[in-house]
């Protein structure tokens, strides 16, 4: 019995020391040694009241329009006339729904080093290889005023493409000397100067989850003048920022921190100007937010937080022993999102408070959604991750 204790003693010893040294080269540390080394200080569970969609209501959503040959319809606008929705898709393209009997209309493209491999597949997937070549359209805005649209683009930064559509033309792709590499999503003022977030400056939006366990902290927050060009870094060190949202008086905006499972509040008038401060905390990871006709935000939450993920980003070598094992960035991402593709939105009033949520907490219709836009009495959901956008009614009760 001895013997085989020893056995055992001496097996799971060789067994730690290869996971240790990696010599096949064949966990996530050995291409990112540097993944573990920032603790993520989230706020604790306990301290945010329980909230669920008891009644599972987004079950109830209908599937609005599929899009062929791509996935991911990330953000959702109308133009000025109000067509719509306008989306980008992980092959690059921007494109235009025109209804049911008409289907997708290719707008825009965000690249121009466009080749075969950018061209719509079937069935479609996501191709995070070619991104950086197709580009990868994420937030995007329509200017009132001229009617232009403009996009974060998440590989060639801030662009601008008129309202016949074409190619977009970059209008800003650093700030200080540093490149944007993760530029997320964007909103306007009442005077046209644009607010956006970069998430990262060391990872590409190919490595957004390596982005968050790593903890990394460069993202920024940024205001672009279009009529001097001039780029100013109003907030840094955040901690993947992502999406951005004005208040209707234009007073403050609001910026997911992701990692961090909030949103903060940027003061743009009065007493507090130029300061920020923590607007909501959040039951999981925030994507982006939207503000309706009433002044209310809603924000996509990618997945809910879980015991897991929660207890990889506070405790750096436990993130280590994780990328120390020999698995797959999407078994990490199954670990990330509690191993369900479920789908929550989140109701906030003007001061951070949780209206309502909503929810489908099996996936059976609504999964990962990355927007949620108010419209008519209705929700516009996109999602990064599937390739259709969905709808749901808001006098669905049940």
């Amino acid at each position: 019995m001895a013997n085989w204790a020893t056995i055992l003693a001496i097996g799971i010893a060789v067994i730690a020391f290869l996971v240790g040294i990696d010599p096949l080269r064949i966990s996530l540390a050995a291409d990112f040694p540097n993944l573990a080394k920032k603790p993520v200080a989230l706020h604790p569970i306990s301290s945010q009241p329980e909230v669920r969609d008891i009644h599972n209501r987004l079950k109830n959503a209908g599937i609005a329009a599929v899009i062929d040959g791509a996935v991911g319809p990330e953000s959702l606008v109308f133009d000025n006339e109000g067509r719509g929705p306008y989306t980008g898709v992980s092959d690059g393209r921007v494109l235009r729904w025109d209804g049911p009997d008409v289907g997708w209309t290719d707008f825009a493209v965000t690249s121009p080093n466009r080749s075969e491999i950018c061209d719509p597949k079937n069935p479609p997937a996501p191709n995070p290889e070619f991104e950086h070549i197709c580009g990868r359209p994420l937030g995007m805005r329509f200017h009132r005023k001229t009617g232009d649209l403009y996009i974060a683009d998440a590989y060639f930064g801030l662009l601008l493409v008129g309202s016949e559509g074409g190619l977009a033309k970059t209008i800003a792709n650093e700030a200080e000397g540093v490149p944007f590499r993760f530029t997320n999503d964007l909103d306007f003022d009442e005077g046209g100067e644009i607010y956006f977030t970069d998430s990262s400056t060391n990872f590409q939006r190919r490595h957004f989850l390596l982005s968050i366990f790593s903890g990394d902290d460069t993202g920024r927050l940024m205001k672009y003048d279009p009529k001097s060009g001039e780029i100013t870094v109003l907030l840094r060190n955040l901690m993947f920022a992502n999406g951005v949202a004005m208040s209707k008086d234009f007073s403050f905006l609001l910026v997911s921190e992701t990692t961090k499972c909030r949103i903060l509040r940027y003061w743009l008038k009065g007493p507090k100007m130029g300061s920020s401060e923590v607007f909501a905390l959040l039951p999981g990871f925030p994507d982006n937010v939207r503000r309706n006709s009433e002044g209310n935000f809603w924000v996509a939450l990618h997945c809910r937080r879980n015991l897991p993920t929660s207890l990889a980003l506070s405790y750096p070598w436990l993130r280590w022993v994780l990328f120390k094992l020999p698995i797959s960035i999407k078994q990490l991402y199954y670990v990330f999102i509690g191993g369900t593709k479920h789908a929550i939105a989140i109701h906030l009033d003007e001061d951070g408070k949780i209206l309502e949520v909503l929810e489908d907490q099996q996936g059976s219709t609504v999964k990962l959604i990355s927007e949620v836009e108010e419209r008519n009495g209705q929700l516009w959901m996109g999602s990064v991750m599937v390739p259709s956008v969905t709808l749901y009614a808001l006098d669905n009760k049940l």
